[in-house]
């Protein structure tokens, strides 16, 4: 089962404890947040670069340089 640490600080003593159900239930219902925040973080950047990528490609057709590209992108 998994455990969690317990630190006493007016007396140091470290003691390691069993975590509850509750506290489990929460610990997985946490990542899974965690790891849904994280996959919706990637697609928007993913859709961020697509859409820069889509921009640049555009101003290249207009006849701008990859330097001048590259100045209006700062």
């Amino acid at each position: 089962m998994p455990t969690k640490l317990v630190v006493d600080c007016s007396t140091g003593v470290t003691t390691e404890v069993e975590l509850t159900a509750e506290e489990i239930a929460q610990a997985e219902a946490d990542a899974q947040a965690a790891a849904v925040a994280k996959a919706a973080e990637e697609a928007e950047a993913q859709a961020k670069a697509a859409v820069k990528a889509a921009a640049e490609a555009k101003l290249a057709a207009l006849g701008l340089t990859a330097e001048e590209i590259a100045a209006l992108s700062k």
